[in-house]
């Protein structure tokens, strides 16, 4: 049994004989609904979110993401990364009462789906749900999330650290996930496309020219708008500028000359395929129905995005770079042993 958390979600899961499916339901339902922790046990395990925390942020990159995101949004709760501002985590243990509150609002029946993957049926499975969780009562909250702003400019931040290759990080501000348009599915074909390793770009910046150790892109799927990013691994410094304005002038192409019928075809087939082959077992089958499931509530929504990845066109694809990967909407991280980030 573990559990994590993600912009949009926390998930706990357990694995188990499938004879002992009652026993899993009989321990998840009594946590869900009679959790109590005294406050000593609480500023213990605050304390730990503070060590995972200086753990993690020893990372440049991870400073790098924390940087983005809080440069990126000026309102919307992603201006934050799942752990938080340090400032708030310090301040946890102070925060028990507001934890107590976090519970009653969030840990209702309203904001929780039971995922059930495995050698048992569905009449187990809801008879079992029936009889662990079918007194548990619904709540009345309903959280506001702030509307983010139109950016307008695009915005810079720099991290000093000469420790590590440098870095170019471009983040666009996206859609939200969308299981019935053609948005979602779009930015993931063209992504694959111009970033693959068998791409054109991949194979000028990092083959060809030894400009780039690695660059990879894509977007973060959540259910509001977020960012759709480009990363890349320079070897010198002083390719930052060109890294970026070629990354740039691929969109550019895409803009004006779509992109190859070919090409596209087989990105898509190799989508499907691999995603098929990456669902061969129950942990893998949960895991990506919970993250659907996050997104839009319904499962139903991993067959509908897999029909519309079929129907992309050359044009939705023109479409999503016109709309998305503009100026104005984007956001540069950069990581270098230089005071500033040099690049514009």
């Amino acid at each position: 049994a573990n559990a994590n958390t993600s912009l949009d979600r926390t998930v706990y899961h357990m694995t188990g004989n499938a004879q002992k499916l009652e026993k899993m339901f009989e321990l998840e339902s009594d946590r869900f609904q009679n959790l109590h922790y005294p406050i000593h046990d609480f500023k213990t395990e605050a304390g730990a979110v503070k060590g995972e925390y200086t753990k993690n942020i020893a990372s440049p990159f991870a400073q790098l993401e924390e940087n983005i995101a809080n440069t990126a949004f000026d309102t919307h709760t992603y201006k934050h990364t799942t752990m938080g501002f340090l400032k708030d985590i310090i301040d946890m243990p102070n925060q028990y009462e507001y934890s107590l509150k976090f519970f009653t609002r969030f840990y209702r029946p309203e904001y929780t789906t039971l995922l059930v993957v495995g050698d048992v049926t569905p009449e187990q499975v809801n008879k079992l749900a029936e009889e662990y969780f079918g007194k548990w009562q619904r709540g009345n909250y309903e959280a506001k999330i702030p509307v983010e702003p139109e950016q307008k400019a695009t915005r810079f931040t720099h991290l000093q650290n000469g420790s590590i290759p440098p870095s170019l990080s471009l983040n666009f501000k996206g859609p939200g996930f969308d299981d019935k348009g053609m948005e979602s599915p779009a930015i993931d074909i063209l992504f694959t496309m111009l970033f693959s390793q068998n791409s054109k770009l991949y194979q000028k910046l990092v083959l060809e020219e030894q400009k780039v150790r690695s660059i990879n892109g894509g977007i973060y799927e959540t259910r509001d708008p977020n960012l759709i990013s480009v990363d890349a691994s320079i070897v010198n410094k002083s390719d930052m500028q060109y890294v970026k304005d070629e990354v740039i002038k691929a969109f550019e192409t895409v803009k004006v000359s779509g992109v190859d019928e070919k090409m596209l075809a087989e990105t898509k087939s190799r989508l499907k395929y691999s995603f098929a082959m990456g669902i061969d077992n129950p942990s893998s089958i949960a895991n990506i129905l919970s993250h659907i499931i996050q997104l839009t509530g319904d499962p139903e929504s991993l067959n509908r995005l897999y029909e519309n990845y079929e129907k992309v066109t050359v044009e939705d694809l023109k479409a999503v770079a016109k709309k998305y990967l503009t100026a104005e909407s984007l956001t540069v991280g950069t990581i270098s042993a230089d005071a500033e980030g040099g690049v514009k």
